[in-house]
């Protein structure tokens, strides 16, 4: 039971921070999360949640890397196969030897085989952490693939690294040529073994759909349980790189699915779904996991009279510098010799500012914290672990250290940084308001009197989904735009509080009547009122009109509750009408037609909703919408093609659009069956 509470506390912690996040969209998710794992260890001191390494790497780096492993573009983990490798085996050689040397000569009390094992733990990349930065700020694509990349190989190369320096510990016992012949192996045999255990699991789920076994729920549990099928097998059969052989595998399904399953639909669109809530889960557990290990892998070190707590943080400092110091040496004579030997004349000069962004994105995380956690307590001698709890502390401060210095100095970095090559999220961000665009268009072309209500409900649903899009992206332009629109509506609604305040004054309506209006039009003037100068305003005129409402006495007697209603919504009607009247004239002065227009739009769309109220939420009206949805989504196919044959896309973001489009599609389609 008490287990049962800990995973619903923690996937509780994990809705509220992603909320926190929409908030406070400048600190990364990831940080929040690991606040909040600190803030529940220190709430809940009887709160432990205590996984081993191995359990660790099961549960949530294998499922994590293969997913990663599926969709990573095969096209530039090619084209960057040189960095990638080099990153991913000898930086991380690099660090581990460099970074041991410093730590042991900074803190003679470390000894040297465990300043390696630390040192080489905090060598694997964490690309989950740059991603949550990535999706606020402009970081060049070839900067995220390379931090992408590494870390499906890093993981493996700094564990293996990190488990022979702790066995040197413990054992006092150590042998390069033995360590090099393990890594070998476990790196190739890992490498072979996620192919044919890949290659296994397709066949077996071909000749079950051979017999007959074609339930799409069925095949789609059997591919979100292949990584830990696949790194079961490499690590306690063959003793070899479960890493490695879920990248591996997760690369060989793609290739092979990409080929031969293009008619599973049904099956693809559920098991993404399916995938999007498991990665959505571990991601945000495995920081949640590293908060709440904090508190109590540095209590020991805090504790201690021998470190001072000013000390212990200016090591942790001192080290992280070195570490991301030796990434950024290694970034930039590698891009220097790539730039010098590259016929192709693709690469860039190399530059301070472009190995700074490679540097700062190499934010350590997850594999760190699980790894360093798992250092035994004692070693052959029946001694404790040399300083392993100033270990703790270091490791993971560490990560701290690096996922602050990639949230305070990476947006100043990436300011003007690619300003040629625009981010592929954003490019699929215009390119989808493009195709909603062209969709609305349609629809207006489409509309007829019986339509009308179906088509306004469909349009309207489109613009909502591009004003979510531009609070992502909004260009000067834009914003300029959004601030006209909400001026034009205050004008429409002051235009409609003018027009019930003269049916109040001719006596044409109760007090009971206006009041309602009047609550009514305030709360949509509250919701217009979106900047400091419309703020001010709104706040003024209601506390003036409060101050009228005081001062009139109540008249006339309370009217019947459905007569009520239907005086109201002839009001309402005559109001959104008058409305209509006055944006019609305004706009033969006004600068932006266009824009009054869309207001007249959607005003006669509600006027059209509220004179037909019998067809809001019948049968009918749903099968028109429906009807209008499948007929425009050959239109957003055809905006799609047409996007990519003029080169506005790759091919890869051409078949993200198209998954968009499908998802749509296919949720129209859906209907329920036992």
């Amino acid at each position: 039971m008490e287990l049962l509470i800990t995973i619903i506390l923690l996937l509780l912690c994990l809705l509220i921070s992603n909320i926190v996040s929409h908030y406070l969209p400048s600190i990364p998710t990831a940080l929040t999360q690991i606040a909040f794992g600190v803030l529940m260890a220190l709430l809940f001191s009887e709160f432990e949640l205590e996984l081993e390494a191995e359990w660790f790497l099961l549960l949530f780096v294998a499922p994590l890397l293969y997913n990663d492993g599926r969709h990573f573009p095969r096209e530039e983990l090619w084209k960057m196969r040189a960095s990638i490798l080099g990153n991913a085996i000898i930086l991380v050689l690099l660090t581990t030897i460099v970074g041991g040397y410093f730590i042991h000569w900074l803190i003679p009390s470390i000894p040297l085989a465990a300043a390696f094992a630390l040192a080489a733990i905090l060598s694997p990349t964490d690309p989950v952490a740059v991603n949550g930065i990535a999706k606020r700020i402009h970081i060049p694509a070839r900067v995220l693939n390379l931090v992408r990349g590494e870390s499906l190989i890093n993981d493996a190369s700094g564990l293996v690294a990190f488990n022979y320096a702790v066995a040197a510990v413990v054992t006092g016992y150590f042998s390069i040529t033995e360590a090099l012949t393990d890594f070998t192996y476990t790196f190739f045999i890992g490498a072979v073994a996620g192919l044919v255990l890949g290659l296994l699991i397709i066949m077996i789920r071909f000749m079950l759909r051979k017999q007959g076994i074609q339930d799409v729920t069925f095949h789609s549990l059997l591919q979100v349980l292949t990584p830990f099928l696949i790194f079961i097998v490499a690590e306690e059969v063959l003793h070899a790189s479960g890493v490695i052989a879920v990248v591996v595998g997760g690369i060989i399904h793609s290739l092979v699915s990409e080929r031969t399953e293009t008619m599973l639909a049904e099956e693809q669109v559920l098991t993404e779904n399916i995938w999007s809530i498991v990665i959505f889960i571990l991601n945000g557990i495995v920081f949640l996991l590293l908060g709440l290990n904090i508190p109590s892998s540095i209590v020991d070190t805090v504790e201690d009279p021998s470190l001072s707590n000013w000390l212990i943080i200016g090591y942790v400092i001192l080290i992280g510098v070195v570490i991301l110091g030796i990434r950024f040496f290694w970034s930039y004579l590698f891009s220097i010799y790539e730039f010098k030997t590259d016929k192709t004349k693709e690469i860039e000069k190399p530059s301070i500012k472009h190995t700074l962004l490679v540097s700062l994105t190499g934010v350590r995380g997850a594999v760190t914290m699980a790894g360093v956690l798992s250092i035994p307590f004692v070693i052959h001698t029946g001694q404790g672990f040399p300083e392993r709890s100033l270990i703790l502390f270091l490791a993971a401060g560490v990560i701290l250290f690096t996922l602050l210095a990639a949230t305070i100095f990476l947006p100043y970095l990436s300011k003007n940084s690619g300003a040629a090559e625009m981010d592929d999220e954003d490019l699929l961000i215009r390119a989808k308001k493009k195709i909603m665009l062209s969709t609305i268009d349609k629809l207006y072309l489409e509309m007829n009197e019986e339509n009308s209500a179906a088509a306004y409900e469909l349009i309207d649903e489109y613009k909502r989904r591009i004003r979510q899009l531009n609070q992502v992206e909004r260009t000067e332009e834009e914003e300029t735009n959004f601030n006209a629109m909400v001026e034009i509506r205050l004008r429409a609604l002051k235009e409609e509080r003018n027009y019930v305040h003269q049916l109040l004054k001719e006596d044409k309506i109760t007090e009971e009547v206006f009041e309602i209006f009047e609550k009514s039009l305030d709360y949509r003037e509250e919701i217009l009122s979106t900047n400091v100068q419309a703020g001010t305003k709104f706040l003024f005129g209601k506390a003036m009109r409060g101050w009228k409402r005081f001062a009139r006495k109540q008249r006339g007697t309370k009217l019947d509750r459905r007569e009520q209603m239907r005086i109201s919504k002839e009001i309402l009607l005559d109001s959104m009408k008058s409305a209509i009247s006055y944006l019609e004239k305004w706009k033969e002065s006004a600068e932006k037609k266009q824009l009054v227009e869309t207001v007249i739009l959607e005003y006669r769309r509600m006027v059209d909703r509220w004179e037909k109220p019998t067809a809001s939420f019948n049968e009918k009206l749903q099968e028109q919408i429906e009807e209008l949805r499948l007929g425009i989504v050959d239109q957003q196919r055809a905006a799609i093609q047409q996007m990519y044959e003029k080169g506005e896309m790759n091919r890869e973001q051409a078949k993200e659009l198209r998954r968009f489009v499908n998802y749509i599609e296919s949720a129209t389609l859906y209907e329920y069956e036992e």
